[in-house]
């Protein structure tokens, strides 16, 4: 077994959680790349653009929707039972789902199990960002949540990929279950934190969510890291997520964005950006630096999609690149929010952070 240490970067634990979000991530990105295939075969040939925007929208609102209830349910149980609890429970709901996602007959079916699914993936990375942020030093912690998000990610660069390559949709949400269970079978010898097993003995409430709203400073704190990540999935789940739709209402008529392609480059992108950023945080040893610059980026890259992107095919895809790139703060993002608070609401902050993000697109126009 790999050597367990607080200053083993690739320990047992980073590896396996980072294993973990690359199957969090492709199952979360599957809807966006599937989304238009999927919509033709249930709606029907005849199905307009409009059309399949519309119910796209509204089947990512449900997934959305239960990632923002998922995040505070297995936020609170990871703070009351264990990390380890909502690694296990997560994985396995969200699993199933996909593999059922693949036998969907109708939009009402889909529904329901984009929920289902989004409600397990609430779980996966907050419970493993913890955990890694529990046992490796300080001095360590944010090469480890870098390599998980690196990883992780590129969980993402696949699912695009393969959205090209399996011809059936269907055979997709297989695959991204199939993976699901079978990274069940690692998680098997990965321990506890030892800071959650001492403040188990000790008197002290864990995982009160109104806690986190009794003091302006600490609301006020909370409320900051939720809005730095906004912007990403404003990128993800609008720009990319969107991009025929919105390059066809900005004009374009001389080439259509492919969904599974923009997933791709967009996390190929993302994928640097997460390590660029978590170097940055540790060479200035502040990520609140690193977080502003790659913010600044950020709107750089918003800029140059509604601009530059339009001119042809491949200054779109640069575009995307670039704006993945920019986004990729992520890893600095869930060390932040894993230290902002103590250890019995570490994982409600950590787990339920990135899934209100996430779930602020249901109020993003698109």
């Amino acid at each position: 077994m790999i050597k367990q240490s607080k200053d083993n970067v690739f320990n047992m634990l980073v590896i396996v959680a980072a294993l973990g979000y690359f199957v969090d991530i492709y199952d979360l990105l599957l809807f966006l790349v599937e989304r238009r295939d999927s919509l033709k075969e249930i709606l029907g040939a005849t199905a307009s653009n409009d059309e399949i925007q519309r119910v796209g929208k509204q089947l990512l609102n449900w997934q959305m929707g239960g990632m923002l209830i998922g995040g505070i349910f297995w936020g609170i149980l990871g703070d009351k039972k264990g990390r380890l609890s909502v690694l296990f429970g997560s994985i396995l709901l969200y699993s199933i789902a996909n593999i059922a996602n693949g036998f969907v007959q109708s939009v009402p079916q889909y529904a329901i199990l984009r929920f289902i699914s989004g409600f397990g993936l609430a779980g996966e990375l907050g419970a493993g960002i913890t955990l890694v942020s529990e046992t490796m030093s300080k001095e360590k912690r944010g090469i480890g949540t870098m390599i998980v998000a690196t990883i992780g990610v590129f969980g993402a660069v696949v699912a695009g990929f393969m959205g090209n390559v399996i011809e059936n949709w269907r055979y997709s949400f297989f695959l991204g279950g199939g993976m699901g269970l079978a990274l069940l079978l690692m998680r098997i010898g990965v321990f506890e934190s030892g800071m959650f097993e001492s403040v188990k003995e000790k008197k002290v409430a864990r995982g009160n969510i109104l806690s986190l709203f009794k003091s302006r400073k600490n609301t006020f704190k909370y409320l900051n890291i939720i809005l730095v990540a906004v912007p990403v999935w404003y990128v993800m789940g609008v720009l990319v997520g969107f991009a025929p739709e919105m390059m066809d209402k900005l004009g374009v008529k001389s080439f259509v964005p492919e969904n599974g392609k923009c997933v791709m480059f967009a996390y190929l992108g993302i994928t640097i950006g997460d390590f660029g950023s978590g170097l940055l945080s540790q060479l200035l040893k502040s990520r609140k630096k690193a977080l502003g610059t790659f913010l600044f980026l950020t709107g750089i890259g918003i800029v140059l999609y509604f601009t530059v992107a339009t001119y042809s095919e491949a200054a779109f895809y640069s575009t995307i690149l670039f704006i993945g790139f920019a986004t990729g703060y992520w890893a600095v993002f869930m060390s932040t929010a894993s230290e902002l608070f103590g250890t019995n609401i570490r994982a409600t902050v950590t787990t339920t952070a990135p899934n209100f993000v996430r779930g602020s697109l249901i109020l993003l126009p698109c």
